[in-house]
């Protein structure tokens, strides 16, 4: 992971979106989060999108990361900072975009826990 300090500022570099972005304590839970897939699931960088917007029952949203597999959604992971809980209100957030995304897995993480699950169309759960 590539990093600088900026008028006193820490940025990390994304390997994705290709810029340098405040290093706040979530996008060190994203970049990990990057990493992983890319290191540990060996996910081309190609097949990953970060913070992109959409539309989520008339509102722009914008999810964290989408993984894609045959240029569909496969994966939608909401990130969050290690000190925020990951309540059920985080879980349905991530449901909110998949609703637009239709992905077969939903996740979401703080860097120290992790929830994913995965989606069955056949009978909506």
């Amino acid at each position: 992971m590539k990093t600088r300090i900026i008028d006193g500022a820490e940025q990390v570099f994304d390997p994705i979106r290709k810029r340098w972005v405040a290093f706040t304590e979530e996008e060190k839970v994203r970049q990990f989060f990057i990493l992983f897939l890319i290191n540990e699931l060996n996910i081309p960088s190609s097949h990953i999108s970060v913070e992109k917007k959409i539309m989520v029952n008339k509102l722009t949203k914008r999810y964290d990361i989408v993984v894609y597999k045959e240029a569909q959604p496969w994966m939608v992971v909401e990130c969050k900072a290690p000190h925020i809980p990951l309540t059920q209100e985080v879980l349905e957030q991530v449901g909110r975009y998949n609703k637009t995304l239709n992905a077969e897995i939903i996740g979401v993480t703080n860097g120290a826990e992790n929830r994913f699950f995965k989606i069955d169309f056949r009978t909506g759960e």
